[in-house]
C-alpha cells in the first residue's frame, strides 16, 4: 500500500515496504525531478518524530508563534479549553468592531489548522467557528480560554501507532 500526500511543489510518499516506496520514487522521478530529503521530520507546520511503536505527530512550534501573534505567549494555562458548564450564544456580549472581527477571524482559522493534530480541541474551536459572520466580545473570550488551554498544552500531538491490522476502527457519539 503506498500513501501519497502532496502540498503544492512538497510531497509525502510513504508506502508499506521499502521496495514499494523506491518503485515508486523512480516512477515519479522519472517523469519528474525531485529531491529526496530522507525521513520526514517536518512537513506544513507539524513536527513528526519516529520512534519504534509509530510516529508522534505535533504542532508545538506551531502552537507558540500563535499564542505570539495572538499576544498571549505569556497568558496563564488553564485546564479545559472550554467553559464545562457554560453554553455560548450568538448574543453573548457585544459585537466586535471591524479590525476585533478580522482578528478573530484569522486566530480561529489558526485554531482550526491546529487541530489536525489536536482533538482535544476540535469541540471548543467549532464552537469560535459558529460565530465567526458575528463575532461578539463573549465569543473572544470564548476563544482567549481556548489560547489560555493551548498555552498548557503545546506539546500535546497525535500518537499514530504501527499494526499489521488492516481493520478500521470507528467510533461515534450519536446520542
Amino acid at each position: 500500500m503506498v500513501y501519497l500526500l502532496l502540498y503544492v511543489d512538497d510531497i509525502v510518499i510513504t508506502a508499506s515496504s521499502s521496495e514499494q516506496l523506491r518503485s515508486v520514487i523512480s516512477s515519479i522521478n522519472a517523469e519528474f525531478k525531485l529531491k529526496d530529503m530522507g525521513a520526514l521530520h517536518y512537513f506544513l507546520g507539524i513536527q513528526v518524530q519516529r520512534s519504534s511503536d509509530g510516529f508522534f505527530l505535533n504542532q508545538h512550534q506551531y502552537a507558540l508563534d500563535l499564542l505570539e501573534r495572538a499576544g498571549m505567549q505569556e497568558c496563564r494555562p488553564c485546564s479545559t479549553p472550554i467553559d464545562t458548564n457554560g453554553k455560548i450564544s450568538g448574543n453573548s456580549g457585544t459585537k466586535l468592531d471591524a479590525a476585533a472581527s478580522s482578528s478573530y477571524r484569522s486566530i480561529v482559522g489558526a485554531l482550526q489548522y491546529l487541530t489536525m493534530t489536536r482533538p482535544d480541541l476540535q469541540y471548543s474551536v467549532q464552537q469560535a467557528c459558529l460565530h465567526m459572520h458575528e463575532p461578539t466580545t463573549g465569543h473572544e473570550a470564548l476563544v482567549k480560554r481556548i489560547l489560555h488551554y493551548v498555552r498548557g498544552t503545546a506539546n500535546l500531538g497525535l500518537h499514530l501507532r504501527s499494526s499489521n491490522s488492516t481493520n478500521i476502527v470507528a467510533y461515534s457519539d450519536a446520542d
